[in-house]
């Protein structure tokens, strides 16, 4: 690509979703961005658009970045842009949306996760985690576990995943107080590429998960 990306493509490429890289917009600007090697059409329903290596080095490069000179947005531009997905990592105050809705958007995400996978691996495998997973631990484990369809835990109640950061490189623990729910998550991140051990906090004895992605 030699041309930077137009205001409005560069407009579309800033709101995409932060850990999913999915965009919105017309089809006119989303076959725009396909045609310019900045995003891809997902084939399976609803055929979502999200960015490719290349626009996230775009997004990556503008933050920090003064926007471009903004226009004003078409109505569904305004509307989709107000609220980007996030995987839960549990603990949030409230669990929103939980209803069929949640579960579409979920389901979309960990589907686009998969291909840029397929696009970003060396190998094109889609069944070991990503350079993006690597540089966002705790979002990717937390996706991982709620694709799933595991229970992220809500405020203060125990019941429920965590994940949290750790001190140690590429890795995350994962807090599940109910010993058969914690091997269930245990299960799915190794189905998902992780790698997985259980331990015990040397204060207090806690059980938790340490997952790191796998590189081969």
């Amino acid at each position: 690509m030699t041309r930077p990306p137009t205001a409005a493509q560069r407009r579309a490429i800033d709101a995409a979703d932060p850990v999913t890289g999915r965009l919105r917009g017309t089809d006119a600007q989303l076959a725009a961005l396909v045609a310019r090697g900045l995003a891809f059409r997902h084939p399976r329903p609803p055929h979502d658009h999200f960015l490719t290596p290349a626009g996230h080095r775009i997004r990556e490069s503008a933050e920090g970045q003064p926007p471009p000179e903004p226009a004003a947005p078409a109505a569904s531009e305004a509307s989709g842009a107000s609220g980007a997905f996030a995987a839960r990592v549990g603990g949030e105050e409230q669990a929103r949306e939980n209803g069929p809705a949640r579960a579409r958007e979920v389901h979309s995400a960990w589907q686009g996760l998969l291909e840029l996978r397929r696009m970003t691996n060396p190998d094109g495998a889609t069944d070991r985690p990503c350079a993006w997973e690597r540089s966002h631990l705790v979002q990717a484990a937390a996706l991982a576990l709620e694709a799933a369809g595991h229970r992220p835990a809500v405020a203060d109640l125990s019941d429920g995943y965590r994940v949290r950061a750790t001190p140690q490189p590429e890795a995350v623990a994962v807090y599940e107080a109910a010993a058969e729910a914690r091997r269930g998550c245990a299960t799915t991140l190794e189905r998902a590429g992780w790698q997985v051990g259980e331990h015990a906090e040397p204060r207090g004895g806690n059980r938790y998960l340490l997952a790191s992605p796998r590189r081969t």
